[in-house]
């Protein structure tokens, strides 16, 4: 399997900052990981490599690998609205980000895996792809032998965050992708123009 399944807090440490969440072992050690990783003598890095660090961290908040990344940015570069901006709203709509979103995974990865594993349902209908691109007023739930998991129950215990785009019912675990995001309301710290600036090299 291609997709990146090491330690969370090395990717973390390598771009300065929470990524994946709330990580203990980065808040001890944040700082690079490797040897010199402590030591803040470190030459300037080029224009090229601090765009393909912005795009490294955008593929890895978000799970998604080289091409189907290169694609979202196609599709954004090809519609009518700002491109970075665009490219992040798709990434915001993607199935898995929803379901973390709304709280019933901790993790994107977590959210992935149920989706992947069948617990998930998008208007009555078991969807099982994490890249399931959603539209505006959509439902999304947790199918009815899974609403009793603990890694459900527990995750939605926990959560407390409120998205001005998504409404969620814990009675009925079930939620509404209510609208695209804006940029203004998604909280990941990205440079999209840096991105764009790269792939449009």
């Amino acid at each position: 399997m291609a997709r990146y399944t090491g330690p969370k807090t090395k990717i973390a440490r390598k771009f300065g900052e929470a990524i994946f969440g709330d990580d203990k072992s980065f808040e001890k050690r944040n700082y690079p990981p490797g040897q010199h990783g402590n030591n803040r003598r470190r030459g300037k890095k080029s224009e090229y490599a601090i765009q393909l660090m912005e795009k490294q961290k955008a593929k890895y908040t978000y799970g998604i690998l080289e091409r189907q990344f290169r694609n979202l940015f196609e599709k954004a570069n090809s519609s009518k609205g700002v491109t970075g901006e665009v490219l992040l709203q798709l990434c915001e709509s993607r199935l898995d980000n929803v379901v973390y979103r709304m709280g019933v995974s901790p993790s994107r990865r977590g959210a992935r895996q149920l989706v992947s594993h069948r617990h998930i349902t998008v208007n009555g209908e078991i969807v099982n792809i994490p890249s399931y691109r959603l539209k505006a007023g959509d439902v999304v739930g947790v199918r009815e032998k899974s609403k009793s998991l603990e890694v459900i129950t527990n995750s939605l215990a926990a959560n407390s965050t409120v998205y001005e785009w998504i409404t969620w019912n814990t009675e009925k675990k079930e939620g509404t992708f209510v609208a695209i995001p804006e940029r203004l309301q998604i909280p990941e710290n990205i440079k999209e123009q840096l991105i764009v600036e790269l792939y449009s090299k």
